[in-house]
């Protein structure tokens, strides 16, 4: 199902994620992202950053990955974050274009009512 907001089209999308904060030689935390569009992602993490935290980003999907530094932009304590993509190499845009493609055509697509 897809939703549209101000920030564009969102898409239901499962892959397995890590997020690391920039700057730091710590290991990342693991995530599960599960909503995903050109600009930004939802991701499942029961260890989530503040909000504003600089972070790399990496989505694994099947034999393809996704990597991108991004921003924390929405908190839900105990539950996930919304990162907002900052900046994307053209190879990980052409890999998350496809990926949006996939998930447009495989999202069900609204009932019309019968006349």
């Amino acid at each position: 199902m897809m939703e549209q907001k101000h920030r564009g089209l969102r898409f239901l999308f499962s892959a397995a994620a890590e997020i690391i904060p920039e700057g730091t030689p710590s290991s990342g935390v693991s995530a599960r992202v599960v909503e995903l569009s050109l600009r930004e992602c939802y991701m499942e993490t029961p260890m989530p950053f503040g909000a504003h935290t600089p972070v790399l980003v990496k989505i694994f999907n099947l034999a393809e990955y996704f990597e991108a530094k991004a921003t924390v932009i929405h908190v839900k304590p105990g539950m996930g974050v919304r990162l907002a993509f900052r900046e994307v190499n053209p190879h990980f845009l052409a890999t998350l274009q496809k990926w949006i493609l996939a998930a447009m055509h495989t999202q069900k697509k609204p009932e019309t009512c019968p006349p």
